[in-house]
């Protein structure tokens, strides 16, 4: 698909994942378990990073709209992280309003000038720390920032994927992206982060 520079997490087990989403599809309760345990991971670290402590609890409001849903999800396992995330996206937005927490404010339209996507070094020291750091680390971000180095890096999903989650347009969540990891990067005293042979994290269609 021309996508070498893609998040390497979630794509590998995205065939055994589209196959347990057809079978859960028709009924089979065990090939849903299957589904739920490889799209979790990514989903909890994904509402981790907007909601903190009640990602748990908002999790499970998201996967009972999913399984509820279910019969009328259509695509393969990427699409099926991406309609989970929605959804779990969703169930936060819905949390933090119940809670009086204003989002913070989205990019501009200024901001969704077509830079260079991140660094591999970028998402190389973002990994390089604890999970719950890094998380912590992303938190402090601007909301807009934070969604796109959740979805991208967390969550696995590509940069289109990512976009029709936000609602946004790609280029938009490119440079949020970009601009979330260069700051954690920084942030962890990342000396090697160069600009030389840029290399997106998304398509800039």
């Amino acid at each position: 698909m021309g996508q070498g520079a893609e998040p390497r997490r979630g794509h590998a087990y995205d065939a055994e994942l589209g196959r347990a989403v057809a079978r859960a599809q028709e009924g089979d309760e065990a090939a849903f378990a299957v589904a739920y345990r490889l799209v979790q991971p990514g989903l909890l670290g994904y509402l981790r990073g907007i909601v903190g402590d009640d990602a748990e609890d908002v999790a499970a409001d998201a996967w009972l709209e999913i399984a509820r849903d279910l019969g009328r999800f259509k695509g393969d396992g990427a699409g099926f992280r991406g309609w989970s995330a929605t959804i779990a996206r969703h169930r936060a937005l819905d949390h933090l309003r119940r809670l009086r927490v204003r989002p913070r404010g989205t990019a501009t339209e200024q901001d969704v000038l077509d830079l260079p996507g991140p660094h591999s070094t970028h998402e190389q020291a973002l990994e390089s720390i604890s999970t719950a750091h890094a998380l912590e680390l992303v938190r402090g971000l601007p909301r807009d920032q934070a969604e796109a180095v959740l979805l991208r890096v967390v969550v696995g999903l590509d940069g289109p994927a990512a976009a029709r989650v936000l609602g946004k347009r790609p280029g938009a969540v490119r440079t949020a992206a970009y601009r979330g990891l260069k700051r954690l990067a920084d942030q962890l005293g990342a000396a090697s982060v160069t600009d030389e042979s840029p290399r997106t994290l998304g398509e800039s269609k």
